[in-house]
Parts: C-alpha cells; structure tokens; sequence
C-alpha cells in the first residue's frame, strides 16, 4: 500500500527540521519513502502510514512498553532497534512526536560506529 501524501508530506517535513543536525536525503529503503544519512537509514514510513525509527534497544522497548510505539517484525522476526510509530489523530501533535523521535533516531544512527 502506498504512503498517503499527508505522511509523505509529513517525512519531507521532518527531513528539512532534521537538515540542521546532518545531511538528509529522502529516498527508498525497503521499498517505502524514508531518511538516510550518509549510507545509514534513519527512518521509513510502513504499513497504514507509520513512521519506522530505528533506536537503541532499550528506548525501543520502553516506547513499546508506554504503549507509543509497536515493535516491528520483517518476515518471522521482530526488529530489535526498530519501532512502529502510528498516526495519530491529532496531525500538529502526530508531526511533533514523530519529529522528536526521529531526531532521536538520527543521533542514534550518527553514533553507531
């Protein structure tokens, strides 16, 4: 299914916030619209319009546990660093978690050796 245009308006939003910690480039990764810096992928939008982040392990699980996010499972197996953010009814308060969590997952990235 693909993105509708208020989630990929929403990740080209995001991509100009985060432009003034790093380069980021807006392309394709797994087939869906996303965040790249350098070569590493920062986030995706998924299934229904989610936005997919990759984080350390401990913060995914505490935003899967707080009920924010959803893990995120490729075939059988479930994605240790990535979460599943949903759109939320609210588009200014689904813009602003996003955004946070996707700055976040940006710093994370850049720190990965």
């Amino acid at each position: 299914m693909a993105p509708s245009q208020a989630a990929l308006d929403l990740l080209h939003g995001i991509a100009v916030t985060l432009q003034a910690k790093a380069p980021i480039t807006v392309g394709t990764m797994f087939r869906s619209p996303g965040l790249r810096t350098g070569t590493r992928i920062v986030a995706f939008l998924g299934f229904d319009d989610a936005l997919i982040v990759k984080l350390p392990r401990a913060r995914a699980v505490a935003l899967v546990q707080d009920g924010t996010a959803e893990p995120v499972t490729m075939g059988t197996r479930t994605m240790r660093e990535w979460v599943s953010l949903p759109v939320g009814a609210d588009p200014a308060a689904t813009r602003e978690t996003w955004t946070g969590l996707a700055r976040e997952a940006l710093a994370y990235v850049r720190s990965i050796p």
